[in-house]
């Protein structure tokens, strides 16, 4: 895990541990927490992370919100607060991440670990993208607060992870319009296939989706009797990714009916063309 150093991972000393552990791992025997000073409360939590049950983190949780709970402003209840977003991330409590993170955002938002926190925020929405189903909501937050750690912190760690994320993120909103294209077009729905390829091409061109999108287009089009925008598709799909699998499946679609990759027509995917192969956006 990379957090900045003042929350960073320190194991407690074996003396802290220890008098905090009191005899027994058994919360009935544990000494009440307001006996201890926030540092050892703050440290036992470091321990149970590191050394507990790795499917349990809420034990460690305990001790993070007590710190916070018990002293308030100390310098300890800060490193707890973004400790205790880490661990409810970890123990996948996503919702409950987010309000810590945004928590420690508002109440220490020049720390050097204010970062650390919105990239928390952001992966709360991240991790739960491929649980949503075709509901693409949590991707779209997802975007928007990876895009917000690239802004605010561009020179942090976290920006360049973030951009990564970014990146993978977008490449699923487009995989999304793929699966929904490649169903209606093995339904014969080829109107509804195209409106879905072209979201593909307009908005997701970075995407690893883009090739398939560009033969699923000359695929529908020629399901359809339209030449000239296949043969377009085509001719996009020949120039940007040549060396495709894809392009080999568009021209043998192509050549079956005496056809070529060409831009033909005055149709969006001729407007494509001339925008991204010979840009020109006027």
């Amino acid at each position: 895990m990379a957090l900045g150093r003042s929350a960073a991972f320190r194991v407690g000393s074996l003396v802290l541990v220890a008098a905090l552990a009191g005899c027994g791992s058994s919360s009935s025997r544990e000494p009440p927490l307001e006996n201890f000073t926030a540092e050892q409360i703050y440290k036992r939590g470091e321990y149970e992370l590191e050394v507990g049950n790795p499917r349990r983190p809420t034990q460690a949780l305990k001790y993070f919100s007590a710190v916070e709970r018990l002293y308030p402003y100390s310098e300890w209840a800060k490193r707890g607060l973004i400790m205790e977003a880490y661990t409810q991330h970890r123990a996948k409590q996503y919702e409950e991440a987010r309000a810590s993170a945004q928590r420690f955002l508002d109440t220490y938002p020049g720390d050097e670990d204010a970062a650390y926190a919105k990239y928390l925020l952001a992966l709360s929405y991240y991790d739960q993208i491929d649980e949503v189903g075709r509901d693409q909501g949590l991707t779209y937050q997802a975007l928007q607060a990876l895009r917000e750690v690239i802004e605010q912190y561009p020179e942090s760690d976290y920006a360049r992870s973030a951009m990564l994320k970014f990146d993978l993120a977008f490449d699923h909103l487009a995989a999304k319009e793929m699966e929904v294209g490649r169903y209606y077009l093995k339904q014969g729905h080829y109107t509804a296939a195209i409106n879905r390829f072209r979201i593909v091409v307009e908005q997701f061109q970075t995407t690893t989706q883009t090739p398939e999108a560009l033969e699923r287009l000359v695929e529908a089009y020629l399901a359809l009797g339209i030449t000239d925008e296949a043969q377009t598709a085509g001719a996009i799909l020949g120039h940007n990714f040549r060396s495709s699998p894809f392009y080999d499946d568009a021209f043998r679609l192509l050549k079956k009916q005496g056809l070529s990759p060409e831009a033909k027509g005055d149709n969006w995917l001729a407007s494509v063309y001339r925008q991204v192969i010979r840009g020109e956006w006027m």
